[in-house]
């Protein structure tokens, strides 16, 4: 809203530039701080509302159930799908609005929308599921270490552990995992008196519960993941920067009047995403499931592992294409390549089918792996990863750069016009990173993947407490219901 009214109100912002004059009046500083307030204000809500919506929206489902799991499976890729088609709207029609019809007009629809969903949500409020708030997860994570750090020095073998028993409204009892062992001294307790006469701990800073440790190893856990994706991600970043300034310097031209937009290039990938996700959930999952019992799923290891090969792929496509491009425009001595835009196509769908496989599968994860306390991190740590891909490009060129352009040479990609650089050398560099993140990847980061019942599979040890509480082993009236009408009611 703020951003609409800098557009449509003429005094928060600067007085516009006369045609024939070459001095435009700059704007005062208490526009500037309207303009700013309302980009900081997207910035936050942005913020807010990315991680949050994924976490919420996988709360909504019982995975405790096998029908509440295959939901969750599938609600990551419709959010996907649903926030590619919002964005191929955006950049169609939205732009198109804004440059062609009215400029105030362009920001008032997005504002409208965000009103709308707010009304959309409030509707809704009495059906969510919602979890309570049990305190920050980052502070337990600083405890865990601050409690492992003053115990480093003791002997874990042995030694009994603190893990109070959930309270009502708190996961199921946690079970001591072996990775990352040295955390594990956090929850020792090394005097009798470091517990109350409740059997909890005095300090919390001293003695931290199984549960916090365990949820802070997931974190450490998921990090070789998240290094995976952020190499993969890259690629991404690609096409929406260099491959757009191909198609700057290549024939755009249909027929004899209209010339596509170099921007439209990036809903080649969003098409791209869009479709296999569609054909994914609404054909090869429904068809598997009628030629068998169960639902054909691609693995999550076998997902990330085709989607870092695609972004190889694309590379090396990029770079066969961009060496054409270059070589048609030398020889005939233009700016723009007589080649046509067409050529680019493949590398903007292989980006995009990089991101149903990759970026799909890696936010799937991180929601999955993670305790449901963690969902809002996993979402904010699959978004910081973007962030950092799009930085680490910006590093990776700035070194080529200054590599290249060394002892008087002519950089890679350091000019304006790309028939002097050498984009194609620099596409192949990014391909032989993605190349060494795909030996990473199987050599190292998979077997983290493994996260196969991470849920609903009960250990040895939790077994045996679910027999001394007295817990049936028989299926419950809700999985009962489940297996005979193949609906469920998630239980509150």
């Amino acid at each position: 809203m703020t951003i609409t009214l800098t557009a449509g109100i003429h005094q928060l912002r600067p007085h516009p530039c006369d045609n024939n004059s070459d001095h435009c009046q700059s704007p005062q500083s208490w526009q500037l701080a309207v303009l700013f307030l309302g980009l900081g204000l997207l910035s936050i809500g942005a913020g807010g509302i990315r991680p949050c919506n994924i976490a919420f929206g996988a709360d909504q489902f019982d995975i405790k159930t096998e029908k509440g799991r295959a939901q969750l499976e599938s609600f990551f890729n419709l959010w996907y799908f649903s926030f590619t088609i919002a964005l191929v709207i955006a950049l169609t029609a939205v732009v198109y609005i804004q440059t062609s019809v009215s400029w105030t007009l362009g920001f008032a629809i997005p504002t409208c929308c965000l009103a709308l969903s707010i009304a959309i949500f409030l509707l809704g409020r009495h059906t969510y599921i919602c979890k309570k708030p049990q305190g920050s997860i980052f502070s337990d994570m600083a405890r865990v270490i601050a409690a492992a750090f003053r115990k480093r020095k003791v002997q874990a073998s042995g030694r009994t552990l603190y893990n109070p028993a959930p309270t009502s409204g708190e996961e199921a009892e946690t079970v001591q995992t072996e990775r990352f062992k040295f955390l594990d001294k956090a929850a020792i307790i090394v005097d009798p008196n470091e517990l109350n006469d409740q059997g909890m701990a005095r300090n919390s800073w001293r003695l931290c519960s199984l549960q916090q440790v365990e949820h802070l190893k997931c974190l450490f856990g998921v990090l070789p993941v998240w290094v995976a994706g952020i190499c993969c991600f890259i690629v991404m970043d690609q096409q929406n920067t260099f491959g757009v300034l191909q198609a700057v310097q290549c024939n755009r031209s249909i027929g004899p009047h209209f010339k596509v937009p170099p921007g439209w290039m990036n809903l080649t990938s969003m098409i791209a995403l869009s479709f296999w996700i569609f054909v994914y959930e609404c054909v090869y999952i429904p068809l598997g499931r009628k030629l068998g019992k169960k639902a054909p799923r691609l693995a999550m290891k076998q997902r990330i592992r085709i989607g870092i090969l695609l972004s190889i792929l694309c590379m090396l496509v990029a770079a066969i294409v961009e060496t054409k491009r270059r070589d048609l425009a030398l020889k005939h001595g233009l700016f723009v390549s007589p080649l046509s835009f067409a050529w680019l196509l493949p590398q903007f769908a292989l980006s995009g089918l990089n991101e149903a496989f990759a970026a799909v599968s890696i936010m799937e994860f991180f929601a999955l792996v993670m305790p449901e306390s963690m969902r809002t991190v996993a979402g904010a740590i699959f978004f910081l990863s973007l962030s950092i891909a799009n930085y680490m490009g910006s590093l990776i060129v700035n070194i080529l750069h200054k590599i290249t352009s060394s002892n008087g040479k002519t950089s890679w990609i350091g000019g304006h016009d790309l028939n002097h650089n050498r984009l194609d050398s620099y596409y192949y560099v990014i391909a032989a990173l993605g190349g060494l993140n795909f030996i990473y990847f199987n050599l190292y980061a998979c077997r983290y993947c493994d996260n196969k019942n991470k849920h609903n599979v009960k250990t040895e040890a939790q077994q045996e407490h679910s027999n001394v509480v007295g817990e049936s082993s028989e299926p419950n009236d809700e999985e009962k219901a489940l297996d005979t009408t193949g609906t469920t009611k998630r239980a509150t």
